[in-house]
């Protein structure tokens, strides 16, 4: 069985989400590391930056980074169609955005976790959150700018980027500055939060309760 440490509202809940989605048995080790110092030593067991996501294969082989794990099932599953085929000309924008949204965007969560990591004023740091937020919102603007979506971010077929971006979209500073950054995939996240197939999943592992900006 594969093992994923993992935490609920965290970068594990896309790839248990693929995992959801394609029936596959896994177990979640709840590891809140961003707030817990034993959480943080379980996961160094298995990966030293003590960060989740971690999946354990059943051979015992350690795969970590989020995009990289969800580009790793959607190959070996390729028969659910949740990534573009090697000899797909959609494959090349594929690889980009996965690695953009992961490089670009979901990185900063480390600082934004504890900003002392790379600051030392308090006051510092909570201007560097602002202006980390900012700069997400401008990166989700740029990607959304360059896209040519279809009822998912690359066509009509549901794909793990768009559970990717549904999953970081909710993080800091939230949906409603998404929405306003990023209108193209708006709907495309809308369309992913309701999937009949995940209602019990979203639940679970990433409560969400959309707030509109006045």
């Amino acid at each position: 069985m594969l093992k994923i440490f993992g935490a609920a509202g965290s970068g594990s809940v896309p790839i248990e989400a693929v995992l959801t989605l394609l029936g596959i048995p896994h177990e979640v080790i709840e590891a809140v590391t961003w707030e817990d110092e034993v959480a943080r030593k379980l996961v160094e067991t298995v990966n030293p930056l003590r960060q989740v996501p971690a999946l354990v294969l059943p051979t015992g082989e350690v795969v970590t980074e989020s995009a990289a794990i969800l580009i790793y099932l959607a190959d070996l599953h390729s028969q659910a169609r949740l990534a573009p085929a090697l000899s797909d000309p959609g494959r090349a924008q594929y690889l980009r955005w996965m690695v953009y949204v992961s490089a670009a965007i979901y990185a900063f969560v480390w600082i934004i976790d504890d900003p002392t990591r790379i600051i030392a004023s308090k006051e510092h740091a909570l201007l560097a959150i602002d202006r980390i937020h900012e700069r997400r919102a401008d990166c989700w603007r740029m990607m959304d700018e360059q896209i040519a979506p279809g009822r998912y971010i690359l066509g009509d077929e549901l794909s793990v980027l768009d559970l990717y971006v549904a999953v970081v979209s909710r993080f800091a500073p939230g949906r409603a500055r998404f929405y306003r950054s990023a209108p193209k995939m708006a709907e495309i996240v809308r369309r992913v939060d309701a999937d009949p197939r995940l209602k019990e999943f979203w639940a679970k592992r990433f409560p969400f309760v959309e707030v509109r900006e006045q």
